[in-house]
């Protein structure tokens, strides 16, 4: 017997670490904020907010759009449209490859999901970018899945919301990838026409021809806090224009003091605010909010 064992009390006997339980990984979560630890299930609850410090962590399309809707009346619009490799596109991987992994960690075939709905009894179609397909990259599927929501609006004569999470066009599809810039701004001006609101959501990152597009066409532009937003990154801009750019300059908050945001909103109340929002322009009456 060691020294060791004999000083340890009887009762105290030492486990063989073969048959130790390690802890799963995936439950905890440290704040990039706030550097907390924080469960990651009561993160998800709290619909990826920080409740210490109120940072928002990225969250996936499909859990945002479960947050927003009311569980009732919920359709996909544009499932059944798919990405294709017209062009035969290969840089170090094939086309098809990066697809096929995007789908496996997602479980999503292209980087945007259109459901149609209603928010508080609000009814509307609403859109929303699944950043991990792919960098929330905007191609053919994307721009045909937004038209489509769009015209679907129209045809129920109700209004169109967005959430965009994106690095902007992708690289993939080439010039096909940069027409859907044409092609959703069009859509978005028929909608106009018939006099529906348009709001448009920024979260982190909203970047590139999406940003260049139709994040910033919204009756109402509203961002999340802190949100990234801007077009190039700032080592390119500086390089560009040569001028030494401000701190934050491509947050929301710096945005919104210079016009190009209308509100900034904490997730956890962007239903409500949305809807109150949708109940003044469509001249709804606020009961309808609940």
């Amino acid at each position: 017997m060691s020294w060791l064992e004999k000083l340890l009390p009887p009762k105290i006997q030492q486990t063989d670490p073969k048959d130790r339980r390690a802890v799963p990984e995936g439950l905890w979560i440290k704040c990039p904020a706030c550097e907390s630890v924080l469960y990651k299930t009561d993160l998800e609850q709290n619909q990826n907010v920080c409740p210490t410090c109120s940072h928002h962590h990225r969250i996936g399309a499909r859990a945002r759009l479960n947050f927003f809707l009311d569980n009732e009346g919920r359709y996909e619009i544009g499932q059944e449209v798919l990405p294709v490799d017209a062009l035969k596109f290969k840089d170090s991987r094939k086309y098809p490859e990066r697809l096929k992994e995007a789908l496996e960690n997602t479980g999503e075939t292209d980087a945007l999901v259109v459901m149609g709905g209603s928010v508080l009894g609000i009814g509307l179609v609403a859109a929303c970018f699944e950043f991990e397909f792919m960098g929330g990259s905007m191609g053919s599927v994307v721009g045909e899945r937004f038209a489509r929501g769009v015209q679907a609006a129209i045809d129920q004569k109700v209004p169109f919301v967005c959430f965009t999470a994106t690095g902007g066009a992708r690289m993939q599809e080439g010039l096909l990838s940069l027409m859907q810039m044409a092609k959703t701004n069009a859509s978005l001006t028929h909608l106009a026409k018939k006099g529906l609101p348009y709001i448009s959501v920024l979260t982190d990152p909203t970047m590139g021809g999406v940003s260049a597009g139709f994040a910033f066409l919204g009756d109402v532009v509203m961002a999340e806090p802190k949100a990234l937003i801007g077009f190039a990154g700032p080592r390119v801009i500086e390089s560009t224009v040569r001028v030494k750019l401000p701190e934050g300059f491509q947050r929301a908050e710096f945005l919104q003091t210079k016009g190009a945001v209308d509100l900034i909103c904490d997730r956890r109340e962007l239903r409500a605010t949305i809807a109150n929002t949708l109940a003044m322009l469509t001249r709804q009456s606020a009961d309808a909010v609940g």
